[in-house]
């Protein structure tokens, strides 16, 4: 169990990315969606230990994450989100590099560890080959693949996905799923449907405040009976903004789908049975309600 309790984190320039941040993280997948901005990568690197926190404390079962550092980053397998890597070397030399840092001194031990992680990212192909010459999704397999070495129990991934074509897309997501049931894998992602697709827990960081946790089929059942749907004209979007709860727009076929979050049906609009992006969209719109009525 990953424990957060009061985490804040305000940088040099004031700028405060992190505002209370109280979590508890069990094994398995766990989502952490926002939008740009909103704090994630901050949160992920201070899990990971790359900086300290200004307020807070973190727990990573017996560990003092923030006393004993050290002791984290060997539980710890980390992709960040700029995840660099020397291009000209092969994947499989770039591995058996990482392992000896990772402290996996024996060449033997290591070739096991090298060999069956390149075998489990199904990058054992092209092992020979320079990481230069990779695609997204390969450099994104690869990336997992350094992150697994030396068994970790606690697995940071920080918007691992983007930019991914859908086969990488679903081929990454199928490895995550894989790997994520036995240890606690945090998901960070602005992508909705990462999150819908692979975790059974999740929360909503906006603004460095955490907005919302929960069971995604939970968080969907709770918006059940108060998101509706019409198809406007574009011209028509302002006005329909100022008259209702807009929490997502979309154009289709010219026109656009706009859904609204009421406890009544509006007059007009159609019940449609809302996702998790309705969820999420919906508590993006509450908190920047929210924040423009505090800095009135």
């Amino acid at each position: 169990m990953l424990d957060l309790s009061g985490v804040s984190h305000t940088y040099p320039n004031g700028t405060r990315a992190l505002d209370d941040v109280t979590l508890s993280i069990p094994k398995g997948m766990f989502g952490l969606l926002g939008p740009n901005g909103a704090g994630k990568s901050t949160l992920m690197r201070t899990i990971a230990t790359l900086q300290a926190p200004t307020a807070g404390s973190i727990r990573f079962g017996d560990i003092d994450v923030l006393a004993e550092p050290d002791r984290l980053r060997r539980k710890l397998g980390y992709l960040p989100q700029d995840f660099g890597v020397y291009p000209r070397i092969s994947a499989y030399q770039m591995l058996d590099h990482m392992a000896v840092l990772k402290g996996i001194a024996d060449a033997k031990d290591r070739k096991l560890v090298v060999e069956h992680l390149l075998e489990q990212t199904n990058l054992w192909a092209v092992r020979s080959k320079a990481i230069a010459g990779f695609s997204g999704g390969m450099r994104q397999r690869f990336g997992i693949a350094q992150a697994l070495i030396g068994n970790p129990e606690l697995i940071i991934v920080d918007e691992p996905t983007a930019g991914l074509d859908p086969e990488e897309r679903n081929r990454f997501l199928n490895l995550l799923a894989g790997i994520g049931e036995n240890v606690v894998v945090i998901l960070s992602t602005h992508i909705v449907d990462d999150v819908a697709d692979l975790c059974p827990r999740m929360a909503v960081l906006a603004g460095g405040r955490l907005q919302l946790e929960g069971v995604p089929r939970d968080l969907i059942r709770s918006t059940r009976g108060q998101v509706w749907q019409r198809t406007i004209p574009h011209q028509q979007l302002p006005a329909m903004q100022e008259q209702h709860q807009v929490i997502s727009h979309r154009f289709f076929a010219g026109e656009i789908v706009v859904h609204v979050l009421s406890d009544t049906q509006p007059e007009g609009f159609a019940p449609v049975e809302g996702g998790l992006e309705d969820v999420y969209f919906a508590t993006l719109a509450q908190t920047r309600r929210a924040a423009a009525i505090a800095s009135t």
